[in-house]
């Protein structure tokens, strides 16, 4: 089936299906109480390539800090990387901060209302531009991420093993499927659609509010996925006891961290956990073992821990490197492998958990 061949009644129908579950079964998060452009530009930013579970509580977070796009500009970046540390792809802080930058000195402090004009944001692409300009301006702007990418070419049974659709095609059969009267929910109700019941393997089509618009009904053939790099690493936790800091006598312990040179290829100017030096894992076990994937390398990491009093690394001008107290570790642009390291040892307090069920009261909703 092509996209063209749907009539006008067949595509309302599959709007009014779609909307009416979303309504009823749409997951309760914290973007989804506003239409403030701002907040909802953070939240898209920090939902490329990131698991919505790992988002709510940075989000969350982010926004607390700075509430307002001048809040956003006015800070410092390492300020920025601190609350995006454990979101990964780093760059997106950097965009997202400088971007705000602009846009105060330049463009009075707010974000363009159009789809064309966000576009023209460092950083800000179809996909980000859409989202913005439906959900906080109802322009009638459809949005292609992953998700909707696999619903539609479900639906139409566009897929192949061996190459992708074409961008153009799939905004085309994104925008005929599009409800113009409720952009920003139909939009949300799609991605909603892939992220909860259109998975990529095992597809729950038993459930889905529109299958019977579905050619393809199950999983459709895809490219194999490329084939993850392996590497071994070893690092070193370094702590040693302080006296103060606001926490009674031997409580209070400060963790050598290293900063990576401003000319690393990946995380610059973040702040991580030496590496052990070659030959010192012999003999010992690991107070930790986890594996952590960064682009396309599983990284399988060891962890040795050490109380000192002493400077245990022989110092090397050209690393940046200071002990941080433990207390003020969430002030620190941490990398993520770091955050994850020192939240599994106890050192850093785990984010709150946030509970998700129906829409909070209170809840803005574009039907409203």
């Amino acid at each position: 089936m092509d996209v063209g061949s749907l009539t006008d009644q067949q595509v309302q129908s599959f709007r009014l299906q779609l909307l009416s579950w979303f309504q009823q079964n749409a997951r309760d998060l914290p973007w989804r109480h506003t239409r403030d452009p701002y907040r909802i530009w953070v939240s898209e930013v920090m939902l490329q390539q990131t698991r919505v579970a790992t988002v709510i509580a940075r989000y969350l977070e982010f926004t607390r800090k700075f509430p307002s796009l001048v809040s956003l500009a006015l800070a410092r970046e390492d300020e920025v990387l601190a609350l995006w540390s454990g979101l990964g792809y780093y760059k997106r802080a950097r965009m997202l901060h400088s971007s705000a930058q602009l846009l105060v000195n330049e463009h009075g402090g707010s974000l363009p209302k159009s789809s064309v004009d966000l576009r023209r944001l460092p950083g800000v692409g179809d996909y980000t531009a859409a989202a913005i300009a439906s959900i906080a301006h109802g322009e009638p702007a459809a949005v292609v991420d992953g998700n909707v990418e696999r619903v539609v070419v479900r639906l139409f049974g566009l897929g192949t093993p061996t190459s992708r659709l074409s961008a153009t095609r799939l905004r085309e059969a994104a925008a005929r499927l599009l409800d113009p009267a409720h952009p920003g929910a139909f939009n949300q109700a799609m991605m909603e659609l892939g992220a909860t019941l259109c998975l990529p393997r095992l597809p729950l089509c038993s459930t889905c509010p529109v299958l019977d618009f579905c050619e393809t009904r199950g999983e459709h053939q895809a490219r194999p996925r490329k084939q993850m790099a392996s590497r071994k690493v070893n690092y070193a936790l370094f702590r040693r006891p302080v006296e103060g800091g606001g926490k009674p006598a031997g409580k209070q312990v400060e963790v050598l961290l290293v900063k990576r040179p401003a000319s690393a290829s990946q995380m610059p100017g973040m702040w991580e956990l030496p590496l052990l030096p070659p030959g010192e894992e012999t003999g010992r076990e690991p107070a930790l073992r986890i594996r952590h994937a960064i682009t396309n390398t599983n990284y399988y990491v060891a962890v040795f821990t050490q109380e000192t009093r002493s400077h245990p690394i022989e110092a090397d001008e050209s690393v940046e490197r200071d002990w941080v107290p433990d207390h003020k570790l969430n002030e620190i642009a941490l990398t993520g492998l770091a955050r994850k390291i020192l939240m599994r040892l106890d050192v850093l307090a785990k984010p709150r958990q946030v509970r998700q069920g129906k829409a909070l009261p209170g809840a803005e909703s574009e039907f409203d």
